[in-house]
């Protein structure tokens, strides 16, 4: 590793807490698709099979910030545990259900419960805000837990469909499920790391960090990336299906996880100047410009070339939105406030989904590329509709490097005085 992430580690249990956090990061890029391809194996149902999968999405949406909310009360150990129990009960109920023939409803309700898994990347990347908050070493971090995102979505799903096709039916879910049981354990029986807990009524509890102006941006602006993201998987697929090889769109979407791996760990190693809402927002646009070029391939080698190209900006996006979290959300909410994101993303995702597959249905694979295309422009025009919000952090947050460092000029000049 380059110095600058080496030195991450050097703090005591950093290394511990990285690896539970990749290990029960696994499950968000192998459940959905494992389900999906389960069902398809076992009744031939793909419409079935979609919505089971957006069913978990949608009620991870909903369970994921509230999840995080009762921990940043009550801290990881204590609520990390039962969430996960309740997930891997309704995980275990649907594989059952599944492969015994149950009735659909049963399917649903057991999808639903899988919702309440926890948002491992918002713990770990809590951990490092504990660590190293109000330091270079944060964007980093942060930069780093963006290339495991990354490396969990290459390697994912292929294993998780490669299992359920070669092995059994059920193999790739109970596999996630196993994952998410082996982190969760790990991660929380890690407690020298573990971020201080803010019960509500030593901070002035009530309310959500969604309250925040802030927030509300991102949240919003990330549901239209998230569409981005569920209508290009959906896309992809049928453009390689109407080729004659429907295989290779798992590698093909895997350069596009690969591009952003890449530029995630290169921006790590920079010390980037001026204000942190402005590298947001030429993040955003770059992801809505790098769309366009989709609309023009006509094989798979040039889509791949070109997915991999728009895959560039997409960590850098991402580690700058934490960073942005950070200024406008409470710290007693810091948790909280980085699972809304992901719900953003997770409610963009299944709308995206939906409607590339209707536009697919009725023009074709190349016309579905088309569904990318307009919601990168969404979330350029909500960027910058609330781009004066961003610009305004509420008082008494943050711990953002930039902040710092103003505030260390701030103490040297009285001091020097």
């Amino acid at each position: 590793m380059p110095s600058p992430y080496r030195a991450l580690f050097d703090a005591p249990g950093t290394k511990a807490f990285s690896a539970a956090g990749l290990l029960g990061r696994m499950p968000l890029s192998m459940m959905g698709i494992g389900v999906v391809t389960m069902i398809s194996q076992l009744t031939g149902r793909y419409g079935l099979a979609g919505a089971l999968s957006a069913t978990i999405a949608l009620s991870a949406a909903v369970l994921g910030p509230q999840v995080s909310r009762l921990v940043d009360r009550h801290g990881q150990s204590r609520v990390l545990r039962p969430a996960t129990l309740v997930a891997l009960v309704a995980a275990a109920g649907l594989l059952l259900a599944a492969h015994f023939r149950g009735p659909d409803w049963v399917l649903f309700a057991c999808a639903a419960g899988i919702g309440a898994v926890p948002s491992l990347g918002a713990m770990i990347r809590a951990r490092w805000a504990a660590l190293y908050r109000g330091t270079p070493k944060l964007h980093t971090a942060y930069s780093f837990e963006s290339v495991m995102d990354e490396i969990c979505f290459v390697f994912g799903p292929i294993v998780s469909i490669g299992l359920c096709t070669v092995w059994f039916p059920e193999a790739g879910p109970l596999l996630a499920a196993v994952f998410l049981a082996a982190g969760v354990c790990w991660l929380t029986a890690l407690r020298a790391t573990e971020p201080a807990p803010h019960p509500g009524e030593r901070h002035g509890g009530g309310g959500t960090a969604l309250r925040s102006p802030g927030l509300q941006v991102l949240v919003a602006t990330f549901v239209a990336t998230g569409a981005i993201f569920g209508s290009v998987d959906v896309v992809t697929v049928a453009f390689a299906d109407e080729r004659g090889h429907k295989g290779a769109a798992s590698v093909v979407l895997a350069l596009y996880a690969a591009g952003s791996c890449a530029a995630g760990a290169v921006f790590g190693l920079l010390r980037l100047a001026g204000a942190a809402e402005r590298r947001w927002l030429l993040g955003v646009a770059a992801m809505a410009v790098s769309m366009i070029p989709l609309l023009l391939v006509g094989n798979l080698p040039l889509l791949a070339v070109a997915l991999f190209v728009a895959g560039l900006s997409i960590a850098p996006t991402m580690i700058t939105t934490m960073s942005l979290i950070e200024e406008h959300v409470p710290r007693a909410q810091l948790t909280e406030g980085m699972t809304w994101v992901s719900t953003g993303l997770a409610v963009g995702v299944a709308l995206g989904s939906s409607l590339a597959g209707s536009v697919i249905d009725a023009a074709g694979a190349r016309a579905g590329y088309g569904v990318p295309v307009l919601s990168g422009a969404v979330a350029v025009v909500v960027g910058f509709l609330g781009y004066r919000r961003l610009r305004r952090p509420a008082a008494g947050r943050g711990g953002t490097v930039e902040q710092h460092s103003e505030r260390e000029d701030e103490r040297r000049e009285q001091h020097m005085a």
